[in-house]
């Protein structure tokens, strides 16, 4: 059955967006998602977690299907366990940049999540994950880091906000790597020319939709380029101020299932409808 809205795909992230503080789920956004497919909408997770972080979070969803990773670096296929599509970050170029951010800022900590369905987030001394859940293998020293090919560098300042960590990354990285703010804690290198509209719009082809049927849900600025891409985006009440800027709609928080809230409004009110003959 055809989805009763233009939204014929519902683009989420996870962290502040539909996951709550503990990385759970709750069960009206499960409820609100499986009402969504049973109208035949398609639910795409558009997350900066790389791949082997995200598939438990899909066996909690109930989901074979795709999911877009690692900041759009990387298309996911959940049932097959492969990545349909991946795009690494040179190390070369990564140590670059990593040496222009720590000349202006001073030392940094780093991270690293490794490309692949079974890659490691490595982490250095000093390194705290702002995701304790999230598994990490601690290495002795940065160079261990490059050890393997990667998706995206993880950086964390002992003093420097994220917004202040970022915005100096951004006017030294230059094309070297595209800088993003995912979260608390969480300023990233990927590859130049990578966002989250990257990969939404590779798994958005494979599923034969387009910008006009998504809408898409997030908090941070790393989303602002999946908003610019989908037809509608909406902003969570605990999002990021330049997320807010550009959003189309502002919901509740991620606690008070804001997501859940808006496929309510946009999906179940119009299946009443339809069925009294209102439409």
């Amino acid at each position: 059955m055809a989805a009763p809205t233009a939204y014929a795909l519902i683009a989420t992230d996870l962290d502040g967006t539909l996951l709550r503080g503990d990385d759970t789920l709750s069960d009206r956004s499960l409820a609100a998602l499986a009402r969504v497919a049973e109208a035949g909408a398609r639910h795409l997770v558009v997350t900066g977690r790389p791949a082997p972080r995200v598939r438990p979070l899909l066996d909690d969803l109930g989901s074979t299907g795709l999911a877009v990773c690692g900041q759009g670096a990387q298309v996911y296929d959940a049932g097959a366990n492969r990545l349909l599509w991946s795009v690494t970050l040179d190390r070369e170029l990564a140590e670059t940049a990593l040496g222009k951010i720590e000349a202006e800022v001073g030392q940094v900590y780093v991270a690293v999540d490794q490309d692949g369905v079974e890659g490691l987030t490595l982490i250095e001394p000093g390194y705290l994950m702002p995701h304790p859940t999230l598994p990490a293998v601690r290495v002795d020293r940065r160079d261990d880091l490059w050890c393997a090919p990667i998706s995206k560098v993880l950086l964390r300042h002992p003093d420097l906000s994220d917004d202040e960590l970022a915005a100096t990354a951004r006017s030294v990285v230059g094309s070297l790597a595209t800088v993003t703010m995912s979260g608390p804690g969480t300023v990233e290198l990927q590859p130049c020319g990578i966002t989250k509209a990257t990969g939404l719009a590779l798994a958005a082809a494979h599923l034969g939709l387009g910008p006009r049927e998504t809408i898409a849900f997030g908090d941070m600025p790393n989303d602002i380029p999946m908003f610019d891409w989908a037809a509608h985006g909406v902003a969570m009440a605990n999002a990021h101020p330049e997320l807010k800027a550009v959003a189309d709609e502002i919901t509740l928080s991620n606690e008070d299932d804001g997501i859940a809230v808006v496929l309510e409004r946009l999906f179940f009110r119009l299946e009443e409808l339809s069925g009294t003959g209102e439409l």
